[in-house]
């Protein structure tokens, strides 16, 4: 099953989709086109956001580092986020700006001192990311400041939340983004430094990860810097494909 966050009629409503993906039905039965649906990010209000960073071998090597052991983990906030078909600003002083498609993986039920054999049965689902990097930002690569990932509106989330049990295997899917139809990266789960229930496991050691908590597991290699205008799309396999478009700044 696919779960969508829309707004309708002024406030915020989930709903499943139907008939191939080309229509909503929301909670009181009524059916809506997704044409015509206005994306909200499919997040839980409230929910921690955790992110990765080098957490794919293959961008760790494209970067010249070493994978960091404990991995590299920092949080997003609420205002980073934006839904599929959503616009992101790109700062004016922004010419290395770059998407990173991710893996999200969703709480489903409290995780607390779990093991990695068993890390996988707290995940309720998965969504897509285009978690935008800013390298002119980027202070040290082993820090990631407020600059570089928390800026409004430059984490583009869903389009839909697929249910667990539909991802039989999350070590093995296949992601890809692309700008204006170009692709830009194309890599595999199978090659997370740790893998999602490895990521569950060391996070729910020193805290307990809720329902509807978020974990972005990182991007594989491929760096390609966006301009405004562009349109980003990123793809996994099994999940869909998120749309965003880039948007110039504007000086208030």
């Amino acid at each position: 099953m696919k779960r969508a966050r829309i707004a309708y009629q002024g406030s915020a409503a989930w709903a499943d989709l139907v008939d191939d993906d080309k229509a909503l039905r929301l909670g009181n039965g009524e059916i809506i086109s997704t044409s015509k649906a206005q994306w909200l990010p499919p997040v839980t209000p409230g929910a921690s956001i955790f992110a990765l960073g080098l957490n794919y071998a293959d961008h760790v090597k494209e970067l010249g580092f070493k994978a960091k052991e404990p991995p590299l983990i920092f949080l997003k906030g609420m205002n980073a986020l934006v839904g599929h078909r959503g616009t992101t600003i790109r700062p004016a002083d922004a010419n290395q700006m770059h998407p990173e498609c991710e893996l999200v993986a969703i709480i489903g039920k409290p995780a607390r001192h779990v093991g990695a054999d068993k890390a996988l049965e707290h995940v309720g689902g998965y969504t897509i990311a285009c978690d935008y990097a800013i390298r002119e930002y980027l202070e040290n690569y082993y820090r990631p400041n407020l600059r570089v990932k928390n800026r409004d509106a430059t984490t583009p989330l869903g389009p839909w939340i697929v249910d667990a049990a539909d991802i039989p295997d999350p070590q093995n899917l296949r992601l890809r983004a692309l700008v204006n139809g170009k692709e830009v990266q194309n890599g595999s789960t199978r090659d997370m430094v740790l893998d999602v229930a490895g990521l569950i496991a060391y996070l729910s050691q020193t805290m307990t990860l809720l329902p509807g908590d978020m974990i972005l597991t990182g991007t594989p290699q491929g760096v390609h810097f966006c301009a405004a205008g562009d349109e980003v799309i990123c793809e996994i396999e099994g999940i869909g494909r998120l749309v965003n478009r880039l948007v110039a700044e504007i000086a208030p």
